[in-house]
């Protein structure tokens, strides 16, 4: 039995995860509520150059975070880690909701990020510790379920209160979610202090983060920002000194991690195939599964010109459907082994991608919903078993970092993903705009410049529905067929992630969740 297993009794362990869903709850809905409310912070702070970093900044500090949060957790314990970075969390929100420029904002996301990293791995390995194993499962499905549910909430409670309220009420949402949370744990969380010493892997720490933060960075630089000309290109200097500063470092983490006496990611934890491969298949279904939330919405407001309001609901169906079988999933992980229900779930995921993959002009909304209610059913399984399998492999010292690097494989897949796809993208644009641009007998261009001509295949015009109505019939066809080819590459390639997540799960062995008397 654990430390905290003893030092928690059963009505204190329901006070404990009511403490937790609603840190999950803060981190699930913060993730999406942002995206929403961005026009109209921008259009009162200014700085639109800037747009892209409101969400690197976050995703950047969150992603560095959350492998240092787990040792840290191991070290130190669950409940000082997991309270820090709460505090930090809440403390983030008050500053955004307070900033008068797109810099303040910025920095404030930065602040708010460094705190999300702890949220979701401490808070995974907490129920780990404190939930016999014939019950995780099914907790672990009820914390995918709510998960889902949030970040549906998300876009829809964003872009009301930035139009009825005010976008500061977007971040100080936080504070009447989070408060009660902190002040629950903070009570209700007993763990026995522990008085062995131990020491911190600061050169691997220090490695690790610059590794992350020089390649992330160059992703964030490359590719199409939204109200910006691009400013770097993949064989630009600047983007290969940063890729190469990141695999130095990352070489230099590896090494230090061989000696250091406490890893800050201990490299033996990938000698167990259910922790290596379960990595490897959470790394690359995040980066296929946030192709289809970053650009459905895009498809359906540029390709089939619904309005804006209703691309914010359109992932509703796919939230949804994970409901239902993460909690399914949940039950069925005492039962059965993690790859029994991954592989059956992540072919799901294959053919929902592949009816995506083959989207285009014709498609209507309700067969992207049923592509959508099928990659759904098939995702919601998928991270709540990743998740037990990882915090579940090993003893109760390790949980806290084999549950952060599960996390941090995850959230840097998701990165990655949305970055290559997002470049590949622009890319498939560009080379269609300058195909469109040159087949001047399809378009009614005889009285009209070339500047004039070059406005009318801007793609990002399919994106405003004046400047949408005001185009002519075939420049509108001809960026509708643009637009519907580039983001079809997206769901191809995101197809192909998915199938690599696949095989990695048919590696993973036959362990599943076990009483201790049954191992």
């Amino acid at each position: 039995m654990s430390v905290l297993e003893k030092a928690n009794e059963k009505p204190k362990v329901r006070l404990i995860t009511a403490g937790l869903l609603l840190g999950l709850v803060l981190s699930s809905v913060d993730q999406t509520i942002v995206s929403t409310a961005m026009p109209t912070i921008l259009n009162e702070l200014g700085g639109l150059s800037l747009y892209s970093w409101v969400f690197a900044i976050y995703m950047l500090a969150s992603t560095t975070a959350m492998p240092l949060y787990g040792k840290l957790a191991d070290l130190f314990g669950r409940r000082k880690m997991y309270l820090i970075g709460l505090f930090l969390f809440l403390a983030g929100s008050a500053l955004c909701g307070m900033a008068g420029t797109m810099e303040q904002l910025i920095v404030f996301r930065g602040i708010q990020g460094l705190g999300a990293g702890a949220l979701m791995p401490i808070a995974f390995t907490i129920i780990g510790d404190i939930y016999p194993p014939d019950k995780i499962g099914r907790f672990q499905g009820l914390f995918g379920a709510v998960f889902a549910v949030s970040s549906i909430l998300g876009p829809a409670a964003g872009g009301f209160i930035a139009e009825h309220v005010s976008w500061n009420w977007i971040f100080y949402l936080n504070l009447p979610i989070g408060i009660p949370g902190f002040l629950i744990l903070a009570t209700a969380l007993k763990e026995r202090k522990n008085e062995e010493r131990r020491p911190i892997d600061w050169l691997g720490a220090i490695t690790l983060s610059g590794a992350i933060v020089s390649s992330l960075l160059a992703l964030v630089l490359t590719g199409d920002k939204p109200g910006t000309e691009v400013p770097y290109h993949w064989g630009r200097p600047e983007i290969i000194g940063l890729f190469s500063i990141g695999m130095i470092l990352l070489g230099l983490f590896v090494w230090i991690e061989t000696k250091a006496k406490e890893p800050i990611i201990p490299l033996h934890l990938f000698k167990f195939r259910v922790i290596a491969f379960g990595n490897i298949a959470g790394f690359f279904v995040s980066a296929g599964l946030f192709s289809a939330i970053a650009y459905l919405p895009l498809f359906v407001q540029g390709v089939i010109g619904v309005s804006p309001s209703v691309a914010g609901y359109i992932l509703t169906p796919l939230m949804l459907s994970t409901v239902v079988t993460s909690t399914i999933g949940g039950r069925l992980m005492s039962k059965v082994s993690y790859r029994a229900i991954l592989v059956p779930s992540l072919a799901f995921m294959a053919a929902g991608y592949l009816c995506l993959s083959q989207m285009s002009v014709d498609t209507s909304i309700l067969q992207i919903v049923l592509c959508m209610i099928i990659v759904g059913l098939g995702m919601g399984a998928v991270y709540p078993t990743l998740g037990t399998a990882a915090v579940r492999a090993v003893g109760f010292q390790l949980r806290g970092v084999a549950t952060a690097s599960s996390q941090f494989f995850r959230s840097i897949g998701g990165m990655i993903g949305v970055s290559v796809l997002g470049s590949l993208m622009t890319q498939r644009m560009a080379s269609g705009v300058r195909q469109l641009g040159e087949q001047e007998a399809a378009l009614p261009v005889s009285n009209l410049s070339a500047d004039q001509l070059q406005s009318l295949v801007n793609p990002q015009l399919l994106l405003d529905s004046d400047a949408r109505a005001s185009l002519p019939p075939e420049a509108l066809a001809g960026l509708q067929h643009v637009f519907s080819d580039s983001l079809g590459s997206v769901f191809l390639i995101g197809l192909l992630f998915i199938c690599v997540a696949l095989l990695a799960c048919v590696f993973m062995g036959g362990e599943r969740l076990v009483a201790p008397e049954e191992k």
